[in-house]
């Protein structure tokens, strides 16, 4: 029985999040553009993943595949496509196949969260070392986000970013026992996303994980 975990559609990729997903360490697959739209599935056991994406790729063989991962528990695929209904008929063809319901999977849970106003230099440049997307620079504000599954780190970055465009994406981490995102910009915009993440987190329905 394939468990769903996580079942996440997001619309209309931000310009920032787009060239995150379509680095090689992401997009092993077809990079995703700007104003795309995605489907990301997390599933268990890991290999289950296989099935799925045989499902959406025999629905909709026009769909591109970004990433097809396998981890130690549980398997992730991110699906894109120019046309939304496309993307949500392969979608639907993935849950009739298994079995499954979008509220199936987990609801996030954001274990923290926090604004760091006027960064040290030290700070910028310890951090810079390790990120995956842009600089932080020294004196600006920094919000970061963990929570759980971690794959909600993706919707939470590209919906902070249509709500404060001037901030820059410093770091996604989506994959593990938890995601965690870093964001930098003035505080007035990093209050501003992190209010839209808590609104579109909140949103979604799931189970509760049971901790």
């Amino acid at each position: 029985m394939t468990e769903l975990r996580v079942y996440l559609p997001i619309e209309s990729l931000a310009r920032q999040f787009a060239a995150y997903m379509a680095t090689p360490m992401r997009a092993r697959g077809y990079p995703p553009m700007e104003g795309e739209h995605s489907l990301i599935i997390e599933v268990a056991p890991a290999l289950a993943i296989h099935r799925i994406c045989d499902l959406a790729l025999k629905s909709a063989p026009d769909m591109e595949p970004g990433l097809l991962y396998v981890e130690r528990q549980y398997g992730l695929m991110e699906l894109h496509h120019s046309d939304l209904d496309s993307l949500r008929s392969a979608g639907q063809a993935i849950l009739s196949g298994i079995g499954r319901k979008p509220t199936d999977q987990f609801k996030p849970r954001t274990l923290f969260a926090d604004i760091i106003e006027n960064v040290a230099d030290q700070h910028a440049i310890i951090l810079n070392r390790t990120r995956e997307a842009s600089m932080l620079l020294p004196g600006k504000s920094l919000l970061v986000y963990e929570l759980e599954p971690a794959l909600f780190a993706t919707v939470a970055a590209n919906e902070a970013e249509k709500a404060a465009p001037g901030i820059t994406l410093v770091d996604l981490q989506m994959i593990g026992a938890s995601g965690r995102l870093f964001i930098a910009g003035s505080t007035h915009d990093c209050e501003l996303a992190r209010d839209r993440i808590d609104e579109v987190l909140g949103a979604i329905e799931g189970r509760q994980s049971g901790r």
